[in-house]
């Protein structure tokens, strides 16, 4: 069906044809903050990879790695989940945690995706059987299928081996951390996720956890020379909030020099951030928990060659300070499309998911 065709379609007819045409998307990061960013992009287009860092050795997901073998199950089942169609009890059944038990704290999702681990020949093939049984748009892979650990140092020159216990050891320390690394240092990408980056449109670093949850990305084999490679609209959507136990204190510009340091100059071309005010009564939970909105330092990011975009981005209706999926996801696609428009028929297609989007704010 032509582009043109599907203007003259109903709605809903229209948007399941945008998963055909819509812009090929590359989204890095993993726990929350990336798994909410798909539930938004997952209207925008079906071209959408997730690729998903895999260092994660606590809870359910670092039981699992331990007794099965396998890469930790939870950021990629968390996103699997956002990209998936299925119906309210579905949906319900995959993040079901048991209370107790042999299977005490672990989700239905987490031990699925570890029995099709079993059954299939690899980690990526157990992961796209999970897919057909979601039927989820788009796709989600691990950034690497190597055994892998996240190790810390500090500005003290101390280091912690192990992604679950930087929080607690950081506040230890009481001071800010100055690298991470992996353990064993540079394992090889995934293909499929070198691909991805390859063939991309639109690469959407975070939002997420930024030493946990996106900088391990970029420390795996190639996948930093991929993102710079690359010709796609590069962005980093930085979190509302900063972090406790990673990065109380950081501005917006600390934000972006972590993730340059940790892989090139260049990585990003614009930094997406919130400019919602949050909440007095959430504000004050937050600082009992010594985080607080990102502050930010305008100006700051010019030397580093990043454009900086501010928004209105924050999500209502819930207790923490997250973003919008739905708003996320049109600021996102409207960037995009301001700075690389695409050609004939598509652009036209573009402009009008921006107004279908819009109208749904």
């Amino acid at each position: 069906m032509s582009v043109a065709a599907i203007h003259k379609n109903a709605m809903p007819g229209y948007i399941r044809e945008a998963h055909a045409v819509g812009p090929k998307i590359v989204a890095l990061g993993g726990g929350t903050g990336l798994s909410t960013m798909l539930r938004g992009l997952k209207a925008v287009s079906g071209n959408i990879t997730a690729i998903v860092a895999v260092s994660d050795d606590g809870g359910s997901s670092g039981y699992l790695r331990q007794d099965r073998g396998m890469p930790p199950p939870g950021d990629i089942r968390n996103c699997i989940m956002a990209l998936a169609n299925t119906e309210p009890i579905m949906d319900k059944l995959m993040n079901y945690r048991f209370d107790g038990g042999a299977f005490g704290g672990h989700s239905f999702g987490n031990l699925l995706l570890a029995a099709l681990n079993d059954i299939c020949p690899t980690f990526e093939e157990a992961v796209a059987r999970m897919h057909e049984v979601l039927a989820v748009t788009g796709r989600v892979l691990p950034v690497t299928t190597s055994d892998v650990y996240l190790e810390a140092e500090f500005e003290n020159g101390t280091k912690v081996l192990g992604e679950s216990k930087i929080f607690s050891f950081k506040k230890q320390q009481d001071c800010r951390i100055r690298c991470v690394r992996m353990v064993p240092q540079n394992p090889p990408a995934l293909p499929a996720a070198i691909d991805a980056i390859a063939e991309a449109d639109l690469i959407v670093i975070g939002p997420g956890s930024l030493y946990t949850s996106i900088i391990p990305n970029l420390l795996v084999d190639g996948v930093t020379d991929a993102i710079m490679a690359s010709r796609a609209v590069k962005v980093y959507v930085c979190n509302v909030m900063t972090q406790e136990g990673e990065s109380e204190g950081y501005t917006v510009h600390d934000h972006v020099s972590e993730l340059i340091a940790h892989s090139r100059p260049g990585i990003v071309q614009y930094c997406l951030v919130n400019n919602s005010p949050v909440p007095e009564e959430m504000l004050e939970r937050y600082e009992r928990e010594n985080a607080w909105p990102l502050e930010i330092d305008y100006g700051a990011l010019e030397g580093d060659g990043v454009e900086l975009v501010e928004r209105p981005l924050l999500g209502a209706g819930t207790d923490y300070a997250r973003h919008n999926p739905r708003r996320l996801a049109f600021e996102l696609f409207k960037l995009f499309a301001e700075k690389s428009p695409r050609p004939g028929d598509l652009e036209l297609f573009d402009r009008y998911m921006l107004n279908w989007l819009q109208s749904t704010l």
